[in-house]
């Protein structure tokens, strides 16, 4: 009788264990109608949108580029420069374009750059809004 109630006692113990696989069945079956309806609701606006047109509607000026030597001396578009008042005075003229030139400023390596100043302030004092400084490119593959 022993053996049949130690049995009995083991049968009876209350399991405390929850069986979690019918709960992820469950929300994997929320999970998936959930992804199928989400296209379904989602409506967009049908809309037209403008196609791209690459022609320019107003041509460009021609850049104007001053150079600098390694001793000062001032370049524009490969015609000396009298001195900095005579580049003032052409810089004036050229801002007064519509659309007004971008500057191309190139200096020698060399080059202090009080003498690279000075041209920038003459920009600055003639009103020219774009000044590009012009580098050499690196090496390719290095």
């Amino acid at each position: 009788m022993f053996g049949s109630a130690a049995a009995d006692d083991a049968e009876d113990e209350v399991i405390s264990t929850i069986n979690t696989t019918p709960l992820v069945d469950v929300m994997l079956v929320l999970l998936i109608i959930f992804l199928i309806t989400i296209p379904v609701v989602t409506h967009t606006v049908p809309l037209k949108l403008p196609e791209e047109h690459t022609q320019p509607r107003q041509t460009r000026p021609q850049n104007v580029s001053i150079a600098i030597t390694k001793d000062g001396e001032i370049f524009w578009n490969q015609q000396p420069v009298a001195g900095n008042q005579a580049l003032l005075e052409r810089l004036k003229t050229v801002s007064m374009l519509t659309p007004q030139p971008a500057i191309e400023l190139r200096a020698d390596q060399g080059a202090r750059y009080e003498f690279v100043g000075k041209v920038v302030l003459a920009c600055e004092r003639a009103g020219i809004l774009k000044i590009g400084f012009i580098v050499e490119p690196p090496p390719r593959g290095g």
